[in-house]
């Protein structure tokens, strides 16, 4: 590894249109398993001006019907859950804080498409009930990384973590009055120096965010820019900032025009965000609107969740987890742990491997023993459809792959 560098990451807020889109899904997500904890959700969205459109396929029985033989060709939908759905939707964006003549929670013309579940697929992930006893396979093939790093005491990269707080304050601060100039969609863009590995400075800093009418110029513009400079400052540490930081804040100028006004927003388009920054490799698939079958979510969920341990037990400072599955198969096909020669003294990779495997509690990395050992059976998602899925605080039943319950074990399977 590189010891002396620049990197960069980048989040967005969530106002951004791709983060409307990704909070609406989870919503759905959220909406369903609490009717049905074992419904299967795989909900796109789409949003643009003054629309927003649900594609994709359920399966939840106090909600659709999908015993008919035509149930993919048209709508069995219960009493009441168009009506349910529809205001999930509604109530997210008037909860990001959309009321603009572009898109406004009120009055947005909202579209369901969504439909039962493939029967095919079905067959491939449910456990058997027939006495065949099959365990319930994964939702689809696939490879998922997890990651944790000692660059915060989030234990996530430095760029990703501030740039996340950067706009988390930005939101709270908009919500509350304190910067009523501010409208929802906004990104964020940090790049540290690098010296011996760790971070030691911030040598750039972009932040775009969406305002009232008149503050891209004169003493308004001024107004925004001393406030942006101010929560930075309290997100980064203390001397990070410097006379040879190099700032642009809105550097287009105007921004007045944002969200799905601005910007068509799809589900599922800012992994990056939504990972690691680029500090890590991630899987090829979105978590937002996918319940916690799809191994693209829970997989991704438990690796963070063991990285992160191995982390915290102090095994390394550094370290990525692959994990592999195979539609409707439940054992993973591969599990792999690179600490890119962080690891303790005495400690190797392989043995880090072994001693994962030989933790009973979880379940032998299956769909359902990730899903069991988490507790993702519940609706929790939509909190993490924004500000990233990982670096967050465990709290009750959210985020539960943000525990560090396993370091006792994992010191004790390594001896």
């Amino acid at each position: 590894m590189r010891k002396d560098y620049l990197f960069t990451s980048e989040s967005v807020s969530e106002g951004h249109p791709d983060k409307v889109s990704d909070q609406i899904s989870d919503a759905i997500v959220d909406l369903m398993l609490s009717k049905d904890p074992e419904a299967r959700v795989a909900c796109e969205t789409m949003t643009t001006t003054q629309r927003v459109v649900l594609s994709g396929e359920i399966r939840c029985a106090p909600m659709y019907d999908t015993t008919r033989e035509d149930w993919k060709f048209n709508s069995y939908w219960a009493p009441g859950a168009r009506d349910e759905i529809e205001s999930a939707v509604r109530r997210t964006v008037a909860e990001i804080g959309y009321e603009q003549t572009g898109f406004h929670w009120e009055t947005l013309t909202f579209e369901n498409h969504l439909h039962g579940q493939s029967a095919e697929i079905a067959m491939g992930v449910d456990a058997g009930d027939d006495g065949s006893n099959k365990d319930e396979g994964a939702g689809d093939q696939g490879i998922m990384f997890g990651f944790a790093c000692d660059e915060t005491p989030d234990l996530m990269p430095a760029t990703l973590d501030y740039s996340h707080k950067i706009l988390e304050q930005l939101a709270a601060d908009r919500k509350d009055g304190t910067a009523p100039f501010l409208e929802p969609d906004a990104k964020s863009q940090i790049t540290l120096r690098y010296e011996d590995g760790k971070p030691v400075a911030c040598t750039a800093i972009v932040v775009s965010t969406q305002h009232a009418k008149g503050y891209h110029e004169g003493d308004k513009e001024v107004e925004l820019k001393d406030y942006v400079k101010s929560v930075v400052g309290r997100i980064l540490p203390e001397n990070f900032i410097t006379d040879e930081t190099v700032w642009h804040i809105n550097p287009t100028g105007a921004f007045e025009i944002g969200g799905p006004d601005g910007d068509a927003g799809l589900t599922g388009r800012k992994i990056i965000v939504d990972t690691y920054g680029g500090a890590s490799p991630h899987g090829g698939g979105a978590f937002s609107g996918k319940d916690p079958t799809k191994v693209d979510r829970s997989a991704a969920y438990i690796t963070r969740y063991l990285a992160k341990n191995v982390v915290a037990a102090g095994l390394a400072t550094r370290c990525t987890i692959q994990i592999a599955y195979a539609i409707g198969v439940s054992e993973p096909l591969s599990l792999y742990v690179d600490t890119h020669g962080t690891a303790a003294e005495g400690v190797d990779d392989a043995a880090i491997e072994e001693a994962i495997k030989a933790i009973a509690s979880l379940g032998g990395l299956t769909p359902r023993g990730i899903r069991t050992h988490l507790g993702l059976n519940i609706p929790i998602y939509r909190k993490s459809a924004a500000y990233g899925h990982f670096g967050r605080t465990a709290e009750g039943d959210f985020f539960p792959w943000e525990r560090t319950d396993l370091v006792g074990e994992l010191k004790a399977a390594l001896g």
